[in-house]
């Protein structure tokens, strides 16, 4: 693991890891497959991607969606990954139960998942940071049922903890009682993210496989500029588990890499700027 922030990178003309990011598009391009790809390449990865819906957004909000057909949806995952190969994959907005079904079902064809050669991520997206709902209510017990069953890792926020468990974390013992019932809904690992627990001082993610709790915690980033953390955390994650990583030691890399973005991100438009990545641009290693 590198202290800078760095993964091994392919030199020129040599294939780089492959990544999967089967998530909605922003056009407002802070979040879903925009910063997925973003953190992707400043990271050394190929990045090909299935679509699962066309947001309409900016700053501000959500103003409307379309989701993309479920068939199409799993054409995509099976046309890049039968072909280019992927050494990880993750998801972000999946819309509705049809799609979360194409997809676990996907996955299961092409070895993707707990268990299977090809790791998942699955940041389980229901709204966005404005609270536009991004995951049709009906859809929950899908995600519940057929894809957290599969996931590596799942890497809720807290709200979207509070939707799929019922429990309202606001200390430390309730983020433990969430992870636990994470992990009892069959993922590997369940990562309760602590970023918009008000009451630490910190921001305090917690990891937890079962048996073992880890704690990630990094002194909070005050920035209202904080538009696509949640999928730039996952993205990161999946990069580093591609290179062989393993999960504990992917969700800190993923950490720290979310944690510089926010204090290199920026306003935009009239509402919450993005998670700003670009900061590698202007790194060079000593």
């Amino acid at each position: 693991m590198t202290d800078d922030l760095r993964l091994p990178t392919a030199p020129p003309g040599v294939t780089p890891r492959r990544v999967l990011t089967i998530a909605g598009s922003d056009s407002g391009g802070g979040a879903g497959i925009q910063a997925d790809m973003r953190t992707f390449a400043l990271l050394g990865l190929h990045a090909c991607v299935a679509v699962t819906a066309v947001t309409v957004q900016n700053t501000v909000g959500v103003q409307d969606f379309a989701e993309i057909a479920p068939a199409t949806v799993a054409a995509q995952m099976h046309s890049v990954v039968t072909d280019i190969g992927v050494g990880a994959a993750k998801t972000g907005m999946l819309a509705s139960a049809p799609i979360i079904e194409a997809v676990a079902a996907a996955c299961g064809e092409l070895g993707i998942g707990r268990d299977r050669p090809v790791p998942l991520v699955v940041d389980p997206v229901c709204a966005s940071m404005h609270g536009d709902p991004l995951l049709a209510a009906e859809a929950l017990e899908t995600l519940r049922s057929t894809l957290i069953p599969i996931a590596t890792v799942v890497t809720p926020n807290l709200d979207e903890v509070r939707l799929i468990t019922g429990i309202d974390v606001v200390d430390a013992a309730s983020q433990q009682d969430a992870a636990r019932a994470l992990h009892a809904l069959g993922a590997q690992w369940a990562l309760v993210k602590g970023g918009h627990l008000r009451t630490s001082a910190q921001s305090p993610d917690l990891l937890f496989d079962g048996e073992h709790f880890h704690e990630f915690a990094h002194p909070r980033i005050e920035t209202g500029h904080d538009h696509g953390a949640g999928d730039t955390l996952a993205a990161a994650t999946a990069g580093a588990l591609a290179h062989g990583y393993g999960v504990p030691e992917a969700i800190d890399f993923a950490k720290r890499w979310v944690t510089r973005g926010l204090e290199a991100a920026y306003p935009l438009g009239a509402g919450h700027g993005p998670v700003n990545p670009l900061w590698r641009v202007s790194e060079r290693p000593d």
